[in-house]
């Protein structure tokens, strides 16, 4: 099923989705983190939807640009509502994955991806509503 954009997400200026990718077949769940240096941050893979595009094709094609992984959508999860850097207003939704195919090379918005258990991705994650995910997994 395809999600269109309903009347809530025409209230925010900027429309971004994204995902929690997980790696479960070492049999212990893996998050994939990624660092991008022009906002010296640690996130979830995530970005924003393309004219056309529906949130389910956005959240695959950002997750690949910027981990190089393919992958399968699952469930979706909890959005996350906040104003971003210039003070827009963004939604950002989000699904649970697992890569199908793929590896990281480095690009110019990503220089570093790492596979941690959800512990560690706690850890690194610079901002709450990403952690808010890492914790639902852990439940």
């Amino acid at each position: 099923m395809r999600t269109e954009i309903g009347d809530l997400e025409r209230d925010f200026e900027v429309l971004a989705a994204g995902g929690l990718v997980v790696d479960e077949r070492s049999g212990e769940a893996s998050v994939a983190v990624i660092h991008r240096p022009k906002y010296a941050d640690w996130t979830l893979p995530k970005g924003k939807l393309e004219s056309g595009e529906d949130w389910e094709e956005a959240a695959l094609r950002e997750v690949a640009e910027e981990t190089g992984y393919e992958c399968r959508l699952s469930e979706e999860l909890e959005p996350a509502h906040y104003l971003d850097r210039k003070g827009r207003s963004k939604v950002v939704r989000y699904w649970l994955m697992h890569p199908t195919a793929g590896e990281f090379a480095s690009n110019d918005e990503v220089d570093e991806l790492r596979w941690v258990d959800p512990a560690e991705a706690l850890r690194l994650l610079t901002y709450d509503h990403d952690r808010r995910l890492v914790e639902w997994l852990r439940s």
